[in-house]
Parts: structure tokens; sequence; C-alpha cells
């Protein structure tokens, strides 16, 4: 009796490979991503003055055509604010100044002085919104806010600069030929309660021109630090006036100053503080005299000693901030970007057998 022939238990071989039926259940396709690719994820941040860069949407017009409509912006509402002066001066039958203007008296006038430089505050924000197209946040500091707590050390960092600079001008000889006289206590707190008001919003207003929208739109760029600070400051000292060659100095270092600074803490607060408290004490000094108020000096028309002395306060107050800096680490960068997600792949509905 013969043995039945064997056969092969596993598929038989194909003669020119292997087989082309897989044994195992064939995966369907899936349809390739929308987006083949991710943007990388920033792992670093952003400096302040390159934080135009941190949103995405930078594009080489987005500064230049935003400084130009900050500039008209800001003129046209120049404008509009000279001829409410001119009809409320007319109503109350005040004089008019030499340039047409009403004459509202020494407080009235600085008031309005005030007024013109504080109304580019809104405009710098709404130039951030369009055509900067970013938060209007990111032009305060790298957190997107105000850093009240920072500003509030960064306002005490000052205290000792600015009683320097006080002890300093008053020991100073004084050549203007201005009046000594005192203007008295109530006019002297009638002063005190507006300049409190007004001079914190015209110092931030200008800051946020040239520390803030200047500074990132330079930033836009340049990587360099000192490329995107030195621009705004020979402006900052140019906004001013040509009054002496030290008192443009002075104003100068006071914007690299300021410009550094806000760069190394990421946002403006430190700038803002050395601002309002150097100018509450200008006009505080003026308010306390008889029409020292009246007076058309700015910082551009100070004396050597006195441009010297204000150099030495904001260096001092730079050092003071930046030991600060060290010990309570202000966020100086900005939160590092995320790629959007990717979307689900396509997949095919289950299949019956």
């Amino acid at each position: 009796m013969t043995n039945p022939p064997s056969y092969p238990t596993g598929p038989t071989p194909s003669p020119t490979g292997p087989t082309s039926h897989p044994t195992g259940p064939t995966p369907y396709p899936t349809a390739p991503p929308r987006y083949p690719t991710t943007p990388p994820t920033d792992p670093t941040g952003h400096p302040y003055h390159r934080l135009d860069r941190a949103s995405g949407r930078h594009r080489w017009w987005r500064p230049w055509v935003g400084t130009l409509l900050l500039a008209v912006t800001y003129f046209v509402s120049i404008l509009v604010l000279f001829g409410v002066s001119h009809g409320l001066g007319t109503a109350l039958g005040a004089p008019e100044l030499p340039d047409g203007g009403a004459d509202l008296g020494p407080l009235g006038n600085t008031a309005m002085d005030l007024v013109s430089l504080a109304i580019a505050l809104p405009l710098v924000l709404l130039a951030t919104l369009w055509p900067a197209r970013r938060p209007v946040g990111t032009v305060t500091s790298v957190t997107g806010r105000l850093r009240i707590g920072w500003l509030g050390r960064c306002l005490l960092a000052g205290l000792l600069p600015i009683l320097l600079l006080t002890v300093t001008a008053f020991l100073l000889p004084d050549d203007s030929g201005g009046s000594d006289t005192w203007v008295g206590w109530r006019s002297f707190l009638t002063a005190l309660a507006v300049l409190a008001v007004l001079v914190p919003l015209q110092a931030a207003a200008e800051e946020y021109v040239f520390r803030g929208w200047l500074l990132q739109a330079a930033g836009a760029f340049v990587r360099s630090p000192w490329f995107a600070v030195i621009p705004q400051a020979v402006l900052f000292a140019a906004a001013h006036g040509w009054g002496t060659q030290w008192g443009f100095l002075g104003l100068l270092v006071n914007g690299l100053v300021a410009g550094l600074l806000t760069i190394r803490t990421g946002g403006l607060e430190a700038a803002i503080a050395l601002h309002v408290l150097n100018n509450l004490l200008a006009f505080g000094a003026s308010a306390a005299v008889v029409d020292g108020l009246s007076s058309d000096e700015t910082a551009a028309d100070a004396p050597w000693s006195l441009a010297l002395t204000a150099v030495v306060t904001d260096l001092l107050y730079a050092a003071i901030v930046l030991w600060f800096a060290r010990r309570h680490k202000p966020q100086r960068l900005s939160a590092p970007s995320t790629p959007p997600a990717p979307p689900a792949p396509f997949a095919h509905p289950a299949r019956t057998a």
C-alpha cells in the first residue's frame, strides 16, 4: 500500500516571487495632511524689540505704514485739539496767544500742552492693532500687559537719583533769569493735582511712541539692540528742539538708557517710571514759582552743569534698576511660540465584509 502524496500546507509560491495576495488585512490608505509641514517651535521667545516678528504676521511694509499712519493721525488730532482749545478760549473770552491759540493761563496752557502729547498713546495702540496686526499689549511688554509690580519697583528705584538731581539743581546757579517768588500753597497744590493726572499720561505717551513703537519698528529689521535703540534716541532728542549741545546730549543719553532698559527688562515700565519722575520734578519745580509754568524752556535748553547731572542721574537709575532686575528677574523674552496643531488625518469609513 502506497502512502498518499504530501501537499504543502502554506500558500503556493508564485513562479515569479512572493504571493501577490497578502495574508493579513490590508490597511486603507489615508489622505495626506492638509499641511505637510508645520512651522518650527521657537524655543526661546523674542526680546522686546523683536516682538513684531513674534506675531508671525510681519511684513516689511507694516512698520513703515504704521509709522506714517501714526504721524498723520497725530497731526490731525493736534489740529482738532487746537480747534477745541480755540473754541473754548473764545467762549471764555480768553486772549489769543501769538500762535493763534487761546491763552488759558499758565496752568491751562500747560495742561493743553500735556494733553497734546498724551493723545499719542491711543494712536500707538491703534497702529499696533493695524497695520501691525498684533495685540496692543505687545507694545507694553513681552508679557502683553503693564506689569504693575515691576513698575512700582522702578518708581522706587528712581527716588534716590531724582533726589540727587533735585538737590544738585537747587545748588546750581540759575542763569535763566526766571522768577523765584513763591506762588502760594493754594496755586501750588492746584497745579500739582493737575500735573499728577496729566504728566503720567504725557510721559507714558512719549515712551510708547519712542521706546515702544519706534524701537519695535526698527527691531523688526535688525537683531542688534543697539541698532534698534539708536534711531529712537536721536529722534527723541530732536523732538525736544535744539537748545544747547549739552541739552541735546543729555536727552540723547536719556533715550539710550531708557531704550536699553526697555530691552533688558522686557517692557516699558522702567522707561515710564524714569520719565514720569523727571517730568513731575521739572513741572513741579516750575509750578512752585510765579510764572514758572509760562516758561517755554525744555530739557534741550539745559546748561552743561544741569545736563551732566541729568546724565549721572540716568546712569545711576539704570544701575539700580539692573540690580533690581537681577534680584526679581522680570520676564525678558516673550513666551515661546507653539506651532498650530496639525489637522486630524482623513479616515475612510469602516468597510464591512
